[in-house]
């Protein structure tokens, strides 16, 4: 049996860039305020301001796309939205094909993506990067695309197991 496995993380160069400026920022202005001599601001809270900053910036480099295709379905788990995997069995899919796709004009972005404010009848996008997918049509109406980096190798696996069902 054919297992398709990917994961991913928001790794884009232009995406630390920004993330770096809009991190410096606020931390060089709490140091400002802090080193002015009659400060408002103590020791503690200049610590523990810039943890935070920090921590909330960063805290996007921890998100984790993870896929699967097997004789099963089709997984995935977008952590830390999802703490399991979630499992689209092949009896609840009605197509399932590789597409390219425009991330903002579709969807809004990278991300969890979709439903009721953004162009509801394209369904939901789960992505990181790029502009590829895994889109799935599902016998109750509802769609779902699953960004991959993996375009061949998910064509691959797909067309063996839609052949299949």
């Amino acid at each position: 049996m054919k297992v398709f496995k990917e994961e991913q993380r928001f790794t884009q160069l232009w995406l630390i860039v920004l993330m770096s400026v809009s991190l410096i920022v606020p931390v060089a202005l709490i140091f400002q305020e802090y080193s002015k001599k009659n400060s408002s601001i103590s020791t503690n809270e200049l610590i523990g301001s810039t943890i935070a900053i920090l921590a909330s910036g960063l805290l996007i480099f921890f998100f984790k796309l993870k896929t699967r295709i097997d004789e099963k379905g089709i997984y995935y788990q977008f952590f830390p939205f999802h703490f399991k995997y979630k499992l689209i069995s092949w009896n609840e899919i009605e197509n399932a094909f590789v597409r390219t796709y425009d991330p903002i004009g579709e969807y809004g972005g990278w991300g969890l993506k979709g439903g009721a404010f953004w162009n509801s009848g394209k369904g939901k996008c789960i992505n990181v990067s790029g502009d590829v997918g895994i889109q799935l049509e599902l016998t109750n109406g509802k769609k779902l695309l699953i960004g991959t980096q993996k375009e061949f190798d998910a064509k691959k696996v797909l067309e063996s197991y839609i052949n299949k069902n």
